[in-house]
């Protein structure tokens, strides 16, 4: 599986062949300045909630490779209304199948309005299996004890953990997030792009270290395989 850093908490995964884009937001995005938009495609666009640094390259994508969106109902029926047809709405506890694997959305505590400021659903994270692994995509979220019936259903491999803080849950929190979900390794996401969630790399992975995990802070613009 091989995983692209796009800044913020949006990555790129390929998995078996299939492209599945989560939460572009490039455009807007000063820190992810070097990222040719031209250059990336997508076969599915995978949407947490409705703010704009989690949404704001959705349509480009959808319109450019055709790609599909899926997300809560309410966001999936909005971009209906901006002539993308290819949705698959879901809400809290649906599963579907995908050519890629098994998506089953999950609670996040957070907030959610789109751009023009329609309500934008509940916010959501993803619990993802595939034929090499399964993963959870926590999206923007508070520590929930939701997190604990992850563990109870699946056995993770590993998590992409907002560590900002102020906005979401910070390192200490992902850190007893990790352990609920069951997983020693996290991908770190939503942070640095703001100043207030500006973060030091080095001391978070030496705290998560401490704590008996592997934090990867991936560069903006490089990939790693898992």
């Amino acid at each position: 599986m091989e995983i692209k850093y796009l800044g913020h908490s949006c990555f790129l995964l390929t998995i078996n062949g299939t492209r599945i884009l989560f939460d572009p937001f490039i455009s807007y995005n000063s820190l992810a300045s070097q990222i040719n938009k031209e250059e990336i495609r997508a076969d599915y666009i995978l949407l947490s909630h409705g703010h704009q640094d989690h949404t704001a390259d959705a349509e480009y994508f959808a319109k450019k490779n055709n790609a599909t969106v899926v997300a809560i109902f309410e966001i999936c029926e909005w971009y209906k209304t901006k002539e993308i047809e290819n949705v698959v709405p879901m809400n809290i506890g649906g599963k579907v199948k995908l050519p890629f694997g098994t998506v089953r959305m999950v609670t996040a505590i957070h907030s959610s309005v789109l751009p023009d400021g329609t309500y934008g659903g509940n916010p959501a994270g993803f619990v993802i299996e595939t034929g090499e692994k399964t993963f959870y995509f926590a999206g923007d979220t508070a520590l929930t004890y939701d997190m604990k019936i992850i563990a109870e259903q699946y056995q993770i491999d590993f998590a992409f953990l907002p560590i900002g803080g102020q906005l979401t849950m910070d390192l200490d929190d992902a850190l007893l997030a990790a352990n609920w979900i069951g997983t020693n390794r996290l991908i770190g996401m939503h942070y640095d792009t703001f100043p207030t969630i500006q973060i030091d790399h080095q001391a978070a992975i030496d705290t998560a270290q401490k704590a008996g995990k592997e934090l990867t802070l991936i560069p903006i613009g490089e990939t790693i395989n898992i």
